[in-house]
């Protein structure tokens, strides 16, 4: 299968917001295992706390990068929804992986948001949707995002953010 791919521009943050509540809008969200990659300083964590905002998470929503995973409870259509956020930055010894419960974690129904999933490449499964975000600081606040689907489950995602640009 031949990923299908999606690239757009957030020139500010509303846009970050709106791309985030399109992709709120669908409800294979509800499991889906979402990739984010970028440089320090991309957005990804900002594009997560919109994501969690658009899902219901309330308060404040702080990067996992000491803790490797915040859990949150979200709504959707009415009924709970939990969400892990991960980010593997600091992740230096796969034995904390199967320590950690991580592979439980994964296995376990609800939306899984992983910011640097090259740090764990060998030990997690293909995401649905992988966002990768190019910035360049200095030169302008825009952000190039560029979004590849790879189950049917990221095609259906992918189509949430498509109609709604």
């Amino acid at each position: 299968m031949t990923p299908n791919q999606f690239k757009t521009q957030w020139t500010t943050e509303s846009d970050t917001q709106r791309f985030a509540a399109a992709l709120a809008t669908s409800p294979l969200i509800r499991n889906a295992q979402i990739h984010l990659r970028g440089d320090l300083g991309a957005g990804k964590t900002t594009f997560v706390r919109y994501l969690l905002a658009a899902l219901g998470v309330k308060g404040r929503v702080k990067s996992p990068t000491y803790a490797i995973v915040e859990p949150h409870a979200g709504v959707f259509l009415g009924e709970a929804l939990a969400i892990s956020h991960f980010d593997f930055y600091r992740f230096d010894d796969p034995q904390e992986w199967e320590e950690a419960g991580f592979r439980d974690t994964f296995a376990e129904r609800g939306l899984k948001l992983v910011e640097w999933p090259q740090r764990v490449a060998t030990l997690l499964t293909s995401p649905d949707l992988d966002l990768q975000l190019v910035w360049s600081p200095g030169e302008s606040d825009v952000r190039q995002a560029t979004v590849t689907a790879f189950t049917p489950t990221g095609d259906g995602l992918l189509a949430a953010i498509e109609s709604a640009q």
